[in-house]
């Protein structure tokens, strides 16, 4: 039943896009260099975010984003005419020069954006990638056809803040002229970046230019201006055949040449691929290359320790939610299983009172441990790992660490996460924290508090202690393996309260605070959400068959798009169509509707326990093939609209999104849901 939608030139858009200065500008492009660090901007060359850029560098890795160099205004001289390539808008509404109107073509080579102008007869080529683990950018342009001599001139529009804000002059910044180049020195405190052109005169004539408007920034109902400093500018001639890059870099250290960091991004991309089915369709492979982009270095002390993995560009750091959601498709989907080792064990080393970090601040400060799922997501990754790479070394030397874990989720930890022993089921939640995936706080106001007993939380919890008991067998622990089986055999039978036998589907939370009370004065929350989708699709499930199908057949009906699921069906109270507006209204719909592309992934594996139909199951996925070619060009978006058109939102380029999709097109076409789904009910096995 493949729908067969995808085609090798799907990501090469045209004139009619090009061209179109709001498609231009609506679409865009990422490029990152394993350290956090990353370039970003739209096709048009017009920046539309404070978080665009051609060297946003990660000072602290993988976090201390600086935006250093936030973009390159090109002009080219040839035959007499004066060709601008580059775009800006102003706060008075200018727009001004239009340069995206010489854009032929753009397309993606692997992971590289590339641009094709053409300026009469004459084709130029740009490209733009980053040197893996370094903060240094490349800027290549290469002359394809010209009857003639073109002049060149690159304007560097520069500057140095934190990535979240906006800078404005004007303030002195430091420029002293090198070779082929010059050196930015923005503060005493600050890290000095360097940008040189090979066989380019640099022209000093400091300037500062004001009032940039960043669109996207006043759609999002933030500030939305910025000033920038143009050190001068670099000139040169090409002929055509030949050749130059610009080089923007924060290392010490001489960069190489662009050939050699072309050739070896593209060797890896290859070896990538390579694992892939050779039958594998255009969209699929442009995902496993996206996958790279959120595999990052930790940093210590100046050096890496251990592999993590960045949730989402441009403004996420390393979550521990999103990492053990990402990491069977990012890596031990692809046989990546060395770097899924070192995140497991990255990840391991910063457990502290049986719980997994949700989030790695900025700037260094102590972790923040306030989720009750990412824990719970772990014993998941860990498992796969095992199962996937037939290796039970991993699960053997983290065992401890998973018994440790069990043992404070019974008697309790942080936030009242804590079983309760009347059932065997996991409760958390305090007033004023959000411990769910569904984590929006705006101010003390928590969105969907979900204090209680969550229905994907005790899912995991049930598939937690069902790994737990699997593999204390395998290890020879008789006596722990016997008090997991009593432990998920309670789950299972105690599960049974989430049934809301009016409706057939799952209640979202109970013994909670919020919802109708039942029988014995415990409060259900009947309110229809995807998460009880993990009940069916997680490896070991608490449902018998007859729920499983009703659970996704409601969610088919009520909560599937094309491009994932509704976080809220439309016919419940506070449903939000549309993710729009300031900060306090966007937060407010974030999970109050708004489809989440990463749960599809869980959709799929759920339809296909049900169903048994791959083709069908995976048709689910292709629509997710055509937004490759919409917002980050080769990526997927964090999150859309709730309604028609379905326009994207968030995060252009999210982790758990490339993954999730990546991750179910391939299990479904190798069989993997087969050997990795426990289809035995009422046994308490893990398999």
């Amino acid at each position: 039943m493949s729908l067969n939608v995808m085609n090798e030139t799907h990501l090469h858009l045209g004139r009619g896009v090009c061209g179109n200065f709001e498609q231009a500008v609506e679409r865009e492009w990422l490029v990152t260099n394993g350290m956090g660090g990353y370039a970003s901007g739209t096709v048009g060359d017009l920046n539309t975010r404070r978080y665009h850029g051609l060297l946003m560098a990660a000072l602290t890795p993988p976090a201390g984003r600086t935006l250093l160099v936030a973009k390159m205004d090109v002009t080219v001289r040839y035959g007499g005419k004066t060709y601008p390539l580059f775009c800006n808008e102003f706060v008075d509404g200018t727009v001004t020069p239009h340069g995206y109107l010489h854009l032929e073509t753009f397309f993606m080579d692997g992971t590289v954006p590339v641009w094709h102008y053409a300026l009469a007869d004459a084709l130029i080529e740009k490209r733009v990638l980053m040197a893996p683990g370094q903060n240094t950018t490349y800027l290549h342009f290469r002359i394809l056809r010209a009857s003639d001599t073109l002049e060149l001139e690159l304007k560097p529009l520069c500057t140095y803040r934190d990535y979240h804000s906006h800078s404005h002059g004007d303030w002195d910044m430091h420029i002293s002229e090198i070779r082929n180049g010059f050196k930015a020195h923005a503060s005493q405190s600050a890290r000095s970046y360097r940008i040189i052109c090979n066989g380019a005169k640099f022209i000093a004539d400091p300037a500062w230019y004001w009032n940039f408007k960043h669109r996207v920034e006043t759609v999002r109902g933030m500030d939305d201006s910025e000033d920038l400093f143009c050190p001068g500018r670099f000139t040169l001639t090409l002929d055509e055949g030949r050749d130059t890059t610009c080089v923007m870099s924060a290392e010490s250290t001489a960069p190489k040449k662009f050939a050699v960091i072309s050739a070896q991004i593209h060797e890896s991309s290859q070896a990538l691929l390579a694992v892939l089915p050779a039958d594998a369709p255009h969209w699929i492979r442009q995902l496993a290359l996206a996958t790279e982009q959120f595999i990052v270095d930790r940093y210590h002390d100046g050096r890496p320790t251990g592999k993590t993995l960045i949730a989402g560009y441009p403004w996420f750091g390393d979550w521990g939610r999103d990492t053990m959601i990402a990491l069977p498709g990012l890596t031990l989907a692809l046989k990546r299983f060395d770097m899924a080792a070192s995140i497991l064990r990255t990840f391991a080393a910063h457990i502290n009172e049986g719980m997994l970090p949700n989030r790695f601040p900025d700037h260094g400060e102590m972790p923040e441990y306030n989720t009750v799922d990412a824990t719970l997501w772990y014993f998941n990754a860990v498992d796969q790992y095992t199962r996937r790479s037939g290796d039970i070394t991993l699960a053997k030397a983290l065992y401890p660490v998973l018994v440790d874990i069990i043992a404070y989720h019974r008697k309790g930890t942080r936030y009242g996460i804590k079983v309760d022993v009347r059932d065997g089921l996991l409760a958390a939640g305090e007033e004023g924290t959000q411990l769910t995936w569904m984590d929006a706080k705006i101010g003390d106001w928590v969105v969907t508090p979900r204090i209680g007993k969550a229905v994907e939380v005790n899912a995991l919890w049930y598939n937690a202690l069902a790994i737990m008991a699997d593999l204390s067998k395998q290890l020879g622990r008789k006596k722990l393996a016997g008090e997991y089986c009593k432990a998920t055999a309670q789950v299972r039978s105690s599960f049974q309260r989430f049934w809301n036998d009016e409706q057939s589907y799952l209640y979202d939370v109970i013994d909670g605070p919020e919802g109708v009370s039942d029988s014995d004065e415990r409060k259900l929350d009947s309110r229809l959400r995807p998460n009880q989708i993990f009940a069916v699709s997680l490896p070991n499930s608490p449902l018998n068959k007859k729920q499983q199908k009703a659970v996704v057949d409601v969610c088919a009906r009520e909560l599937l798009t094309s491009n994932g699921l509704r976080s809220l069906a439309p016919d419940q109270h506070g449903y939000v169509p549309y993710y729009r507006g300031n900060p306090l209204q966007r937060d407010a719909a974030y999970h109050q509707g708004t489809v989440w592309a990463w749960l599809i992934g869980p959709f799929v594996d759920a339809h296909y326990r049900v169903y048994r139909d791959a083709d069908k199951a995976r048709s689910f996925l292709e629509p997710l093939g055509l937004h490759l070619g919409e917002a980050c060009v080769g990526s997927v978006s964090e999150i859309f609209d709730a309604e028609s058109p379905f326009a994207p939102r968030g995060c252009f380029a999210q982790a758990w999104s490339v993954s999730e999709v990546l991750r179910a097109w391939l299990d479904l076409n190798d069989g993997a849901h087969n050997r990795l789904m426990n289809t035995s009910i009422g046994k308490g096995k893990s398999r």
